[in-house]
């Protein structure tokens, strides 16, 4: 078994017998890069010099010099932050983002541009204005978004774990669809600053990984209070290892029949509830419950993020930084072209939709409706929440469709992630880890099923559990693609 596709805990045992070295671990996920990603996409880019020099300078830590994919929108400092777009091409990042300074003060060192759709605006890695991301089980399809090069290098064993975002299931999306294990954490977990904003209200920074305890190890290392995010908890970090241990006995955990009407895949459906079964074994009583604003999730989310978006990308003008056209004859038309040519054709969508939705005459029958939807959709969740440990769903209706397929219908795009906007907009924690295997009928390969678990605020610690009791009662997470 090569290093690369060792797990964070597995490399703590190694590093800590000091039967290998950090440049050996460096060494084997650039390897495992050069040999696959050229047809998976995944990486941006991969400074292996710099990731040498940097775990010379780690001196202990619980990550201990282990290599970190880092999505290509949070700030490393002397690395490009492009986002994925022409506009940010020539930006290289003057500091380090506040999750990443806490990687490297628990050891870890930070390791590659992580491939996305562009400003985070997508649910397939399509929308990547360099090149798209192929999902590892099967290279036709989409490895989700927008955090796919994350989980596509994750899950191809091109990296030991990742740092990815979630707006509306960007994280645990593209982990379903990968097969590999993605944790949202609670908004103001962990600190955004230095993260580009998408949509402030619903941006959260959160792990990819192999297995359960790994996106525990990797949580507690980027967790806990910053000053220079307003909005991020200043408390003391549970320890969530510890946290996985014992069983989860008398846990209840709802399952919303909300998540389980029309448009659903049947395979899909038929994995959850055999997951919901071995929770059953395991000693958890399963119980219905209701989320009854589910269906309005994606207008109001559509709403708000693009609203958001609208706001923190008028910074992008080609006058500060990045992208500036060549052609401009004064200041209007450079402000006018350098978006124009700067920007991919979803995140003009999405600016002009949130331009709209702000603008006067349709702010109270749009944006401001949209927001006491969102209190709507919070009280669900805590109303849910007082009768049961956790909720228990389908990451997403359906299996990752062909690239291509759905370029021209973005609402099926859309609709893909109604099971996982409502985490987004209520603030919650949720995890995603895989439950099962299907194989599409346009398709002969087979793909991952994922399973999510949502927790109330700041519950990551009982949601790990859940998911660490499940993972080690089954075989799922054990599975690789076939690459070469």
């Amino acid at each position: 078994m090569s290093l690369a596709s060792q797990t964070i805990k597995g490399l703590q045992t190694l590093l800590e017998k000091k039967e290998i070295q950090p440049k050996e671990i460096i060494d084997s996920v650039a390897e495992a890069a050069a040999v696959r990603d050229g047809a998976i996409g995944g990486y941006l880019g991969l400074d292996q010099e710099l990731a040498h020099r940097d775990a010379e300078e780690v001196s202990g830590g619980v990550l201990a010099g282990i290599p970190i994919g880092i999505k290509d929108l949070l700030n490393v400092k002397g690395q490009p932050c492009g986002c994925a777009s022409k506009i940010l091409s020539n930006y290289i990042a003057p500091y380090d983002a506040t999750s990443i300074a806490k990687l490297r003060a628990s050891g870890g060192v930070p390791f590659g541009r992580a491939n996305m759709d562009e400003f985070a605006m997508g649910s397939s890695n399509e929308n990547s204005s360099i090149k798209p991301v192929h999902n590892p089980w099967d290279l036709e399809r989409i490895p989700g978004g927008s955090s796919g090069g994350s989980a596509a290098i994750v899950a191809a064993d091109e990296a030991i774990a990742a740092l990815g975002s979630d707006t509306g299931g960007s994280i645990r999306q593209p982990a379903a669809f990968c097969g590999c294990v993605g944790l949202k954490p609670t908004y103001g977990r962990v600190s955004r600053f230095g993260l580009t904003a998408f949509a402030s209200s619903l941006d959260q920074i959160g792990p990819l990984t192999k297995t359960v305890e790994d996106a525990a190890i990797l949580l507690g290392a980027i967790s806990g209070g910053d000053t220079n995010d307003s909005t991020c908890l200043d408390e003391s970090v549970p320890d969530y290892v510890a946290d996985l241990q014992g069983d989860i006995k008398g846990m209840k955990l709802g399952m919303p029949k909300e998540f389980f009407g029309e448009g659903i895949d049947p395979a899909i459906r038929a994995s959850v509830e055999e997951a919901a079964k071995q929770f059953e074994s395991l000693g958890a009583e399963i119980v219905e419950v209701s989320l009854p604003h589910t269906e309005q999730a994606v207008a109001v989310y559509y709403i708000i993020a693009t609203a958001e978006a609208s706001a923190n990308l008028a910074r992008f003008d080609g006058v500060r930084y990045g992208y500036r056209a060549p052609d401009a004859e004064n200041l209007g038309e450079q402000y006018a072209k350098s978006r124009a040519q700067g920007f991919g054709n979803e995140v003009k969508l999405r600016i002009l939709l949130g331009t709209y939705v702000l603008s006067s005459g349709y702010y109270d029958a749009y944006y401001l409706r949209a927001q006491k939807l969102r209190t709507l959709i919070r009280q669900d969740f805590t109303s849910a929440f007082e009768t049961v440990d956790a909720i228990i769903g389908p990451v997403s209706p359906i299996a990752p469709f062909k690239i291509g397929e759905n370029a021209s219908d973005p609402l099926a795009m859309y609709l893909a992630d109604i099971y996982t906007i409502s985490a987004n907009l209520a603030g919650i924690c949720g995890l995603s880890l895989p439950c099962g295997y299907m194989t599409p009928s346009d398709g002969q390969r087979e793909l991952p099923i994922g399973l999510q678990i949502l927790g109330a605020p700041f519950d990551e610690g009982k949601v790990l559990k859940l998911g660490h009791n499940f993972e080690q009662s089954t075989e799922w997470h054990q599975r690789r693609p076939s690459l070469g």
